[in-house]
């Protein structure tokens, strides 16, 4: 008997941390080839970014909703989308010239990070009735151990966090 239960215990275990695997798996994004990409999320970029050049697409879970996390590049800049699947933008990233980031923004980051390099800043808006409102900023910064992370940061430079913070 004891042998029995010693392998039911296992077989449950086992089960376990396969449906831990598999639950954290469901979450994680899986890359969509254009042809795969619905209608309405398509019409959604090309609505509001005409003859723009998609890099690359996600699809992930949040939720209860499927997101398409867009990459593209319009008019020389880089851009981010993250669109419902009946083509509700939910957020708009647009990428910013380290002139154009606000002074509290830089500062910000430079403070926490002293030895790091800035190498991309994306404004980061809400969408909501399509119109487009500034929530936060994402730089990517390199530290002198040369790790490359990302950082988000309040409009007016008060909240930082970093990569696993």
């Amino acid at each position: 008997m004891r042998g029995f239960l010693k392998c039911l215990a296992g077989t449950v275990l086992a089960l376990s941390s396969l449906y831990i695997v598999m639950a954290r798996a469901e979450d994680k994004a899986e890359k969509i080839p254009l042809d795969k990409v619905p209608k309405a999320v398509m019409d959604a970029i090309k609505g509001r970014f005409p003859g723009a050049g998609i890099s690359s697409v996600e699809k992930e879970k949040e939720g209860d909703k499927i997101v398409y996390d867009i990459e593209l590049k319009h008019n020389g800049r880089k851009f981010e989308m993250d669109i419902l699947e009946d083509g509700t933008i939910l957020e708009v990233e647009k990428e910013v010239a380290l002139k154009d980031v606000p002074d509290a923004v830089k500062k910000a980051v430079r403070d926490k990070y002293p030895q790091a390099m800035i190498k991309e800043v994306m404004e980061v808006n809400k969408v909501k009735d399509k119109q487009e409102t500034p929530d936060r900023y994402e730089v990517t910064i390199e530290t002198a151990e040369k790790k490359t992370m990302e950082v988000v940061v309040s409009l007016d430079g008060k909240m930082v966090k970093g990569e696993g913070e």
